[in-house]
């Protein structure tokens, strides 16, 4: 069993997961008051979300090979400061470059730090209760995202100051700095590392990272391949990352290690993951989509249906642990099932109409709260079971660049299918008008545009929740050609427990 001070450090770095992940989420949904704010236009403010995600993604396959170099300890104290104090400033900015700098560095530091979460509860929790440390890391899934819209209503809307938006992040640092630097043993810098780096990769890697993440998220504004910036950046940034690939491949140290993708578990495992979180967006994202286009709501509105997902993972992930601890459980059912739960959720919300409010979409976020958990622990379980302790750090990164990935691909899905099916409805309900001269008699134009405008984005995010709904459905075959993995022993391992 791990020591007091060992689980004290365990409990920091996932209080600083944690708030990585609210750094993003409510920087992003609070991005409209930051606008009005500093008086930025919507292009201006959207690049914030863009330069924040290119520093997360950018630092993701490396932070765990930081991380050892470093020293767990040295390298987390190091980012959580720099996060604090980038925090603290960041409100004060009085320009855009200047705000934009400082949340694009925040996002490198921000991003160091989930990946360590997964890397620390694989090194060191035991089998029989590891389990529960991957629901903690699932809850950066499922828990945060969600408890972000309840938090930024109570910024924005409750203390009105988005000032609050940045400085919310700052006592979870400060005691995440604590616990981490009572928990964890000094470490020297293995300085012989440097000398193994696959630096031209990580050179080819991180510019790569950011300019595919400025093509997907800038995508939809600048109407894709119709703007020389995405395509060029499109481009160059799958050339680069491919040859930051082709490096990782051949060098032999590199930062994470693609040849785990060989086995079943991870290769499949990591299309399942992928594609896990696209699908996850149709728990918040499209609920406040909807009830802000139709129904005017503001976040804190609409954060009741966050909390109804948010608040049961803090119980639930670990009741699936315990689940897939016992014999007769295949973990594999278990993630089917919760795909299922996940794809009833979003059949259930299709059914939406220009009448719907809040109180509508209840049942769906329960079915979401229950699939969720279901859906991510089990699919951790079943890629870490084949994982020899020494790969934890590749595995980690492997996991988290996907992690991201999948978060920008699902936000730039949403946005272009939303665009997408919005023309689509809009020409059919405009030839139907066109076919019922009574309507067109007795409707000003204005009026007329307004009812087409409204009924297209009511079907379009009906379509955008059955797509999601057959994408879950689509996944669960998938699962069923992994291996199974037996339930883990829960007893303690005899000489492990000697030795403490």
């Amino acid at each position: 069993m791990p020591s007091t001070r060992i689980l004290a450090a365990l409990l920091g770095i996932f209080i600083s997961s944690m708030m990585a992940g609210l750094n993003n989420r409510v920087g992003s949904l609070g991005l409209v008051d930051v606008q009005g704010a500093l008086s930025l236009s919507a292009d201006d403010g959207s690049w914030l979300n863009t330069v924040y995600v290119s520093g997360e993604l950018l630092i993701t396959p490396f932070a765990t090979w930081f991380a050892i170099t470093f020293s767990m300890r040295r390298f987390h104290l190091l980012m959580v400061i720099c996060c604090t104090l980038i925090a603290i400033a960041l409100p004060l900015a009085n320009n855009l470059p200047l705000l934009i700098a400082l949340r694009f560095i925040q996002g490198i530091f921000s991003g160091a730090l989930i990946p360590l979460l997964m890397m620390m509860a694989l090194k060191t929790l035991p089998l029989h209760i590891r389990l529960h440390g991957l629901a903690l890391y699932a809850m950066t899934a499922t828990f945060s995202p969600n408890i972000a819209l309840w938090l930024t209503g109570q910024w924005s809307d409750g203390f009105n100051d988005w000032r609050l938006l940045y400085w919310q992040v700052i006592p979870l640092c400060l005691l995440a700095i604590g616990l981490v630097n009572w928990g964890l043993p000094k470490e020297g810098i293995k300085t012989a590392r440097f000398k193994e780096g696959n630096w031209p990769g990580m050179f080819f890697g991180i510019i790569g990272m950011c300019l595919i993440t400025i093509g997907l998220t800038q995508g939809v504004r600048l109407e894709w391949l119709n703007s020389s910036l995405i395509s060029s950046s499109l481009l160059l940034g799958c050339v680069l990352f491919g040859l930051y690939l082709a490096t990782e491949w051949f060098h032999p140290t590199p930062f994470i290690n693609l040849r785990l993708l060989g086995r079943r578990n991870l290769g499949v495992g990591s299309i399942i993951f992928t594609g896990l979180l696209i699908v996850l967006m149709s728990g918040t994202t499209l609920p406040i989509l909807f009830l802000g286009a139709i129904q005017d709501y503001r976040i804190a509105q609409s954060a009741p249906l966050g909390l109804i997902i948010a608040l049961p993972q803090l119980i639930l992930g670990s009741l699936v642990a315990l689940l897939l601890y016992k014999k007769w459980v295949d973990a594999r059912y278990v993630l089917a099932v919760g795909l299922a739960c996940i794809a009833i959720a979003c059949f259930l919300a299709a059914q939406l109409n220009g009448d719907w409010h809040r109180d509508q979409f209840i049942t769906a976020q329960i079915f979401q709260a229950i699939g969720q958990p279901m859906a991510v622990v089990p699919m951790l379980f079943l890629m870490t079971s084949i994982v020899a302790p020494h790969e934890g750090p590749y595995f980690s990164g492997i996991i988290n660049t996907l992690r991201v990935f999948g978060t920008l691909a699902g936000g730039a899905i949403v946005g272009q299918l939303f665009v997408e099916r919005g023309h689509f409805h809009s020409e059919m309900l405009l030839n139907q008008a066109s076919l019922n001269n009574s309507a067109l008699d007795s409707l000003a134009p204005s009026a007329l545009a307004g009812i087409i405008a409204q009924q297209s984005t009511v079907l379009s995010i009906a379509d955008l929740y059955l797509i999601f709904g057959a994408a879950a459905c689509v996944l669960i075959p998938l699962v069923l050609i992994m291996t199974h993995v037996p339930a883990p022993n829960l007893q303690p391992d005899v000489s492990t427990s000697s030795k403490g």
